[in-house]
């Protein structure tokens, strides 16, 4: 016969502090907003290849 064991085990401990984490957490979530941008200001071009992003590319091309 098995033994009956009491207690709480690791997966048990593990869901309570999920569990709780998620009641916790929930008020505190950031109410979603909608987008404030317009058609022009989210067609526009945001990519700009400036010094750094020269450099970044340079140093991290691989060997010829």
């Amino acid at each position: 016969m098995k033994a009956e064991k009491t207690g709480f085990g690791r997966r048990q401990l593990l869901r309570a502090l999920g569990a709780g984490a998620a009641v916790v957490t929930a008020p505190l979530a950031p109410q979603a907003v909608a987008d404030s941008e317009s058609y022009d200001e989210r067609r526009k071009p945001r990519y700009r290849e400036s010094e750094e992003v020269k450099t970044y590319y340079r140093v991290n091309r691989y060997p010829s």
